[in-house]
């Protein structure tokens, strides 16, 4: 069976690899450069803890003692109050229209009555891992270095795909170009994605949608640790577009700073990028500019796209070339990450067993519904933020309401940031009698809890994932007490371990004490990019079977006749 040929040697590709080496299956990464990337500290990404997770699974590599968690979140404003007036004493046609000077009216009793306003949160429970870019894509690029299964050819820029019923054969130009023969190819090739060109699939969607100025720095900010979004600065009133700011902490006493910029092209002079952090640090520390070092600049264009199609045959998108987003603290990478974690099990269950078609498919099914759900937040959030004013900025308690749709796509909650959820997959087993509630939804990442593994180990869930196998979990109080060796064979476990043999693919076995809003004997069957397929009310091994077969795109034979009825 010929290798995965992935193009693009981003973080994502990277990641592909060694997801598919994880799991037994070679692959070939075409890099267009001479390898490695530059470093750049204005270039940072902010990981989930279960995307963190998972490059930690995979490069062997603490990237927590790389990047910072943030302690906290700290959101700044300047808070409008308006004591006299309320929302009912206004109708629509006074606000939507400024009749009878009335909006002027407000506007004047706020200033006279401003005052500036701190809000402290606590960090979320998982909180976010700020990291540079450069530190994530070395530690990938060395796990390689060891991985035999993975070979990196750089200097090869892609050219040319064919695609046949049996595999794909690629075509690279420069001084190492040839011809790649594979069995799949995946495009991670960036925004200007020649496999999506070649492919001929279009690209909708927004060019522009913000810009940010960008600058990473050395200094001693009053608040140690925690990331910061500063909606309107009171030394910037001109536009409150004009003056919305985060920084986030970063290793070493570095912080990343984001200004939004106004709508247009001007251009951002080192002047004004210059003038832009001294008045900003002079504002945070209430007095002269305190001593930094400028380490890194740039300017962040944010465009939203969406590819129509994932999946064309034995070619896939995924990343940048299948999606862009980015506005109000979305994260892309984050999004490609799960693209390539969701696809590395699905692409290796075929490499090793064949391809089954509703398998494959449900990449796309499933991860372009996130990403598009993710991008119809953004796009209907923006005008309430960006539109510049109207009555809900000055009526009390509207602007906590911003400071809260703002810091969702940061701190990874609500339709801007949380975690998806795959509800609707092709995948999801119907009609099961015995499934039952428990706090995480069919399709949704599963929770991180302690397990007992098939030694004896005790383990974190997200550690066995990744493996080429389902994972069944029992709930069963009382067992983190006792060795395996004491309750393996005793009350439902013989029962449970015949029905995970029995399943129609790979399954591990493993017992936690406890899992959130499960009563004792739940069984728990996950996917091996820990989204849970059901829970079970005991020990049920033909619902459990149907749930697993229904994870892996349906029965193997019906599946193989419809792939054979295809070519």
């Amino acid at each position: 069976m010929d290798p995965v040929i992935i193009v693009g040697a981003g973080p994502v590709g990277l990641t592909l690899a060694l997801a598919l080496a994880r799991q037994e299956v070679p692959s070939v990464v075409l890099d267009e450069g001479p390898g490695g990337d530059e470093p750049r500290l204005a270039r940072t990404v902010v990981l989930r803890e279960d995307t963190a997770a998972l490059l930690e699974r995979l490069t062997g590599v603490p990237l927590a003692e790389a990047g910072t968690r943030w302690a906290g979140w700290r959101s700044m404003r300047r808070r409008q109050v308006v004591r006299e007036i309320t929302f009912g004493d206004f109708d629509d046609a006074s606000v939507g229209f400024g009749n009878s000077g009335t909006l002027g009216d407000v506007e004047q009793m706020s200033e006279a009555r401003s005052e500036y306003a701190v809000t402290t949160g606590a960090a979320p429970e998982e909180p976010p891992l700020h990291l540079a870019q450069h530190v994530l894509t070395n530690a990938l690029r060395a796990a390689i270095d060891r991985e035999p299964l993975v070979e990196i050819a750089v200097d090869s820029r892609l050219d040319t795909i064919e695609q046949e019923t049996s595999g794909v054969t690629a075509r690279t130009r420069g001084p190492k170009g040839t011809w790649w023969r594979g069995s799949y190819l995946v495009g991670c090739d960036g925004p200007r994605s020649t496999v999506r060109k070649l492919q001929d699939i279009r690209f909708p969607g927004r060019t522009a949608v913000e810009r940010y100025a960008v600058a990473a720095l050395r200094a001693e900010l009053p608040w140690p640790g925690r990331a910061l979004l500063h909606r309107m600065p009171p030394w910037r009133t001109s536009s409150p577009s004009a003056g919305e700011i985060t920084a986030r902490p970063l290793p070493d006493g570095v912080w990343r700073l984001d200004w939004l910029l106004p709508p247009g092209k001007d251009l951002v002079t080192p002047e004004l990028l210059v003038t832009r952090i001294r008045e900003t640090l002079a504002g945070w520390t209430g007095g002269s500019t305190p001593p930094y070092e400028l380490l890194d600049t740039g300017v962040h264009t944010v465009h939203h796209r969406l590819a129509r199609r994932w999946r064309v045959g034995r070619v896939f998108l995924a990343g940048d070339a299948a999606h862009l987003l980015g506005a109000l603290g979305t994260q892309g990478l984050e999004e490609g990450l799960k693209d390539a974690d969701n696809l590395a099990w699905k692409l290796a269950l075929a490499w090793h067993h064949g391809p089954r078609e509703t398998l494959l498919n449900s990449y796309q099914a499933e991860r372009r519904a996130v990403v598009a759900a993710r991008l119809r937040a953004a796009d209907q959030v923006l005008p309430l933020l960006r539109g510049g004013g109207a009555l809900r900025s000055y009526v009390p308690g509207a602007g906590r309401g911003h400071d809260a749709l703002l810091t969702d796509g940061h701190l990874g909650r609500g339709p801007l940031g949380s975690p998806g959820t795959y509800a609707d997959s092709p995948l999801a087993p119907q009609g099961i009698e015995a499934e039952v509630p428990v706090d995480t939804l069919p399709g949704a990442p599963v929770a991180d809890v302690r397990v007992t593994a098939e030694d004896g180990s005790f383990v974190r869930l997200r550690d066995r994932l990744g493996r080429d196998a389902l994972l069944v979990v029992l709930i069963a109080p009382g067992t983190g007490v006792w060795e395996r060796k004491h309750w393996v064979t005793a009350g439902i476990m013989p029962r449970l371990a015949a029905a995970v043999t029995a399943l129609p693919h790979p399954a591990e076995l493993l017992v936690a004490e406890r899992y959130p809003g499960a009563s004792a004997h739940t069984v728990l069957l996950i996917r091996p990019d820990g989204h849970l397929v059901t829970a079970l009310n005991g020990v049920r091994p033909a619902d459990l079977y149907t749930a697993a077969e229904a994870a892996l795109g349906g029965p193997a034979k019906a599946t193989a006749e419809a792939t054979a009825g295809s070519r």
